[in-house]
């Protein structure tokens, strides 16, 4: 009978889990920005102001509570909030390379 597998052992060799548009820190900002930064140190702001605020914002309308808004953190590589809020982190790259900040629609 096979013995279960530790992570270590159960990754392939030379295989780095970690794209480069994972996201490795965020800071919660006034106004319902964020500072991000990736694996491949790219840094930027996320304006999350008209997303949160709009009258479109859906789930994104509980983060207006600012003490929510704070409790923002990174999870595999995305920006997550409590009660399952995340932001996909590949989206924010690409945009924040080019032009050092996202704004989603």
């Amino acid at each position: 009978m096979r013995s279960q597998a530790t992570p270590e052992e159960d990754r392939a060799p030379g295989v780095t889990p970690s794209a480069p548009w994972r996201v490795t820190d965020v800071q919660p900002l006034p106004d319902y920005r964020l500072k991000v930064r990736f694996r491949d140190k790219t840094e930027g702001i996320v304006d999350l102001s008209r997303l949160v605020t709009g009258e479109g914002a859906g789930v994104f309308a509980a983060l207006r509570d600012p003490a929510l808004f704070a409790q923002v953190r990174v999870e595999c590589g995305a920006v997550t909030w409590p009660g399952g809020l995340d932001l996909a982190p590949d989206a924010m790259h690409e945009v924040i390379r080019q032009r050092g900040e996202w704004v989603p629609d």
